[in-house]
């Protein structure tokens, strides 16, 4: 049964190769000050950093700088950037970049003007925000996240070796979006594969949930086939427009909460993965690789009527004369395929990870109830083991 549900999403989205324009219709609703939020200074080797000043210049705004956002950005990025908010009294925080600067920037739209300690209240304590929310605006670089239209952030505190991610409201959300697939072309293929896989465990996260016909199943049923489709194209040639711009508008859809509705949703697989990456900094799309095959093998006797369903709803496997069981086991093995071929890493040991880090990283997950089975300590434990013999 479709559970009950409010449904608000405030961002608005230009999408297309002539994107950017849709910056100097929003850039007048603002003040003068903007905090221009990045990441390394790829945007200045291809040229989107020159694009973006230009009509902030032309639209008559104070430009202050805030460079050097890392793929997963620090609590102690996190204070300076809000600092630099304050002194600068943005009116606009403006993110260009990929997931992790669009979280960064959310994160110090809220974090600026707390009171308290904003690790410890908004992550670590996860409470409301009830002080002043500088408004963000993103142009999205890479794909994967789904941060250019949800509330989330994550931010990462290396002294306490935790990772951790807080979905604020719809008053958190990017008030704009600017969204052209031609922006992701000159991504790195790691950090490119890195993001595809972002995408679909956002999906299976919310669809491996419930046992119902929920419409939310369908859609998400759909956007994993044209995902498996447009990766595999755009793995032979990165700069199809057109299997980019599927990929972005997915990833898109994927996270920002609409095929959420009616479903208790997993989050598990990002649970573990973020505490890997608390450990070894590594990129959060692999994270979720390395894991995700030990853990959906775990809780696939729990879940099996989904897991039957996915195997055939989405990797076509055939029926005649199989177990359910059987069923499910060869949609995972299709799916393993499918991540090999992509060049996806499988294994937490290619990560950096070490059995003396084990007890710390399952100490460091977050264990829900969304799911078909919540897990144990142990149970994350035997996952990461699991991840450590795959081939």
């Amino acid at each position: 049964m479709l559970g009950n549900f409010i449904y608000s999403n405030p961002t608005k989205l230009y999408f297309g190769d002539n994107a950017l324009s849709g910056l100097r219709e929003e850039l007048p609703k603002y003040g003068k000050n903007v905090l221009f939020v990045y990441g390394g200074g790829s945007i200045k080797k291809n040229g989107i950093y020159d694009e973006v000043t230009t009509i902030l210049k032309e639209c008559d705004k104070n430009i202050i700088e805030d460079a050097g956002v890392m793929p997963n950005p620090t609590v102690e990025k996190l204070y300076e950037g809000c600092e630099r908010a304050r002194k600068c009294k943005a009116d606009l925080i403006l993110a260009v970049g990929g997931g992790s600067v669009c979280d960064y920037a959310k994160a110090v739209s809220v974090s600026a003007y707390c009171d308290q300690d904003p690790w410890e209240k908004y992550f670590l304590h996860m409470e409301d925000v009830d002080n002043k929310i500088i408004p963000v605006g993103c142009v999205l670089t890479m794909v994967g996240t789904g941060s250019e239209m949800n509330g989330g952030s994550v931010i990462t505190n290396r002294a306490q070796k935790l990772k951790i991610g807080h979905i604020f409201k719809d008053n958190v959300m990017p008030k704009f979006s600017i969204l052209n697939p031609v922006y992701t072309f000159s991504v790195p293929k790691y950090q490119m594969i890195s993001g595809f896989f972002d995408i679909m465990s956002h999906i299976l996260e919310q669809y491996f949930s419930g046992d119902d016909d929920n419409t939310s199943d369908y859609i998400m049923e759909g956007l994993l086939k044209s995902l498996i489709y447009s990766t595999k194209k755009a793995i032979d040639d990165p700069i199809d427009y057109e299997a980019r711009s599927n990929i972005m508008w997915i990833a898109t859809w994927a996270l920002n909460t609409l095929v959420e509705k009616g479903k208790t949703t997993d989050w598990e697989v990002h649970m573990i993965g973020q505490s890997v990456g608390a450990y070894t900094d590594a990129a959060h799309g692999m994270t979720l690789s390395s894991v995700s095959i030990p853990y959906y093998r775990f809780i696939m006797p729990y879940g099996i009527h989904k897991f039957k369903r996915y195997a055939i709803n989405v990797w076509n496997v055939k029926t005649d004369g199989k177990t359910d069981r059987e069923i499910a086991s060869e949609g995972l093995e299709r799916m393993k395929q499918y991540m090999k071929d992509l060049g996806l890493i499988m294994n937490v040991k290619d990560l950096g990870v070490t059995e003396d880090m084990l007890e710390g990283i399952a100490e460091g997950t977050f264990l829900l109830d969304g799911g078909y089975k919540r897990l144990t300590k142990q149970d994350v434990i035997h996952i990461l083991k699991e991840s450590m013999s795959v081939q």
